[in-house]
């Protein structure tokens, strides 16, 4: 058996499920990040993206991005407020946020996860982020004022985490807007 292969778009690294192919990328779990399997990767012209989760979606039974049987998975960011913001702003409804101080501003919040869950359903995410985090998480667990963003490579959709539900809202911060179509980058 090879050490690594691709078999209808499911790589795997020594027998086990590391990513999948999706068109000319490899979303590959992080935790098989290593030189070997970045050069085998990009001698078949695949360009890997490393990212939290992956493995995770395979030992839950779930299936690659494009499944047959299911709507595609899309990455999960979870976006938090800053130390640095008033304090007032944390924990509170949009409605609040929005009159005492505008519109979320993604430059006043930081990336506390980025990766793959096992659902695309905003309870279920919000649910998993409330009681046991997957590994990568550096945030507390979810609450009001909390920001959830599901992308892939045709853009994001962004929901502010409110009191009983989740509001959709623009978030992009200017550069993204400007470079619509390109993957995003945080900073």
């Amino acid at each position: 058996m090879p050490g690594i292969m691709i078999k209808s778009g499911m790589i795997s690294y020594y027998g086990t499920p590391a990513g999948y192919t999706e068109k000319d990328q490899a979303v590959v779990d992080r935790i098989f990040q290593c030189d070997e399997l970045a050069a085998w990767l990009q001698s078949r012209g695949l360009t890997p993206i490393w990212t939290d989760g992956v493995l995770e979606r395979f030992l839950a039974g779930e299936g690659m991005n494009g499944s047959e049987n299911a709507a595609p998975l899309k990455s999960v960011r979870i976006w938090q407020l800053d130390s640095r913001v008033d304090v007032r702003m944390k924990f509170i409804r949009y409605e609040d946020m929005l009159q005492q101080f505008g519109a979320p501003q993604p430059q006043d919040y930081r990336v506390a996860y980025d990766g793959q869950l096992e659902t695309n359903d905003l309870e279920r995410i919000y649910e998993r982020f409330s009681t046991r985090q997957p590994p990568g998480f550096s945030g507390h667990p979810l609450n009001m004022s909390d920001v959830i963003e599901l992308y892939d490579a045709d853009g994001s959709t962004f929901y502010y985490v409110d009191r009983s539900d989740f509001r959709q809202i623009g978030f992009e911060r200017q550069e993204q807007t400007q470079r619509k179509g390109m993957s995003m980058q945080t900073v």
